[in-house]
């Protein structure tokens, strides 16, 4: 028998290496293929015309109507003598609005954004929490696609598609402008970004003050860069959020693969906390914006 050479040894441990690597893979393929499916885009369940439903869109649906039932019963069960409900409420109206105050510094400016901000808070909370809740996510169809079957849950935390951070997003920054039109005035409010002011005052000041030659201009260049910062913020907001969310659904899916008893649990706590989290820090940062737009200060 003749001895192999170097290079036969390397072709042939290099075809082991790749045989084991792709019976991995379709492994791997096989197992997640009965799982659930957790892609980065929204998967469509059924459609209805031209219109596309998907997993997450029938879950904000959920969503928005568990809210309005919510604050239906809440409104009815309204009593001089609150209940155990109302008077829950009351306290988490009442901490949410202390908390709204370390950041506003006002109960009127509070009192003002609350309904947009605890309204984005619960959308997005439990659109955090849908998709972890035992048992929703096992509720699905299986789709044949490329000759593997994949399951397709019916409910898919909205949080975790794109699209919908990026609206929630969007939504947040428009309303911090519209508010900040109503509180200052159109023209103040515009010059923060578009200048036109300093513009203006340039030749009407240059002789008395000559300086304003160089200082005018980066004004104008700074309200530039502040367009570009809010562009940023709806960047900042929608892919923060669905980031989080989206990494905490890959990781429940992950430990269930590798043990579904009892291996999920904590991860499944940390999600809970960290949807919790996320909504907080999403209402927070949106407050912070109307507060500045708001705001009369120039400097």
């Amino acid at each position: 028998m003749e001895p192999l050479g170097t290079g036969t040894i390397q072709q042939e441990l290099s075809t082991t290496v790749s045989e084991t690597a792709v019976s991995v893979s379709a492994h791997t393929e096989e197992t997640l293929s009965h799982g659930h499916t957790h892609t980065l885009y929204a998967e469509p369940i059924f459609s209805w015309g031209d219109v596309v439903i998907t997993n997450t869109l029938l879950s904000s649906w959920i969503v928005v109507l568990g809210i309005i039932v919510l604050s239906l019963i809440i409104r009815i069960s309204l009593k001089h003598i609150p209940g155990r409900l109302q008077a829950f409420f009351e306290l988490v109206f009442e901490q949410a609005l202390e908390l709204a105050d370390g950041v506003t510094g006002s109960r009127q400016k509070s009192r003002m954004f609350f309904p947009l901000i605890f309204a984005l808070f619960l959308f997005i909370l439990l659109n955090n929490w849908i998709g972890i809740i035992p048992g929703v996510g096992s509720v699905g169809m299986t789709v044949s696609e490329g000759g593997h079957e994949t399951f397709i849950s019916f409910l898919r935390g909205g949080s975790a598609d794109l699209n919908t951070t990026l609206a929630l997003a969007t939504i947040a920054v428009v309303a911090s402008h519209i508010f900040g039109i109503l509180a200052v005035g159109a023209w103040r409010h515009i010059n923060k970004f578009i200048n036109i002011r300093a513009l203006i005052e340039i030749p009407q000041r240059v002789r008395n003050d000559p300086t304003v030659l160089i200082v005018n201009p980066i004004n104008v260049f700074v309200g530039l860069v502040e367009i570009v910062g809010e562009l940023a913020k709806i960047a900042s907001l929608s892919f923060r959020l669905f980031g989080n969310v989206f990494a905490g659904e890959v990781l429940l899916a992950s430990m269930s693969a590798i043990l579904a008893w009892g291996l999920p649990i904590p991860f499944l706590f940390l999600e809970v906390f960290v949807g919790l989290i996320q909504a907080t820090i999403f209402a927070i940062l949106v407050l912070s914006y109307l507060s500045m737009h708001t705001s009369m200060e120039e400097h």
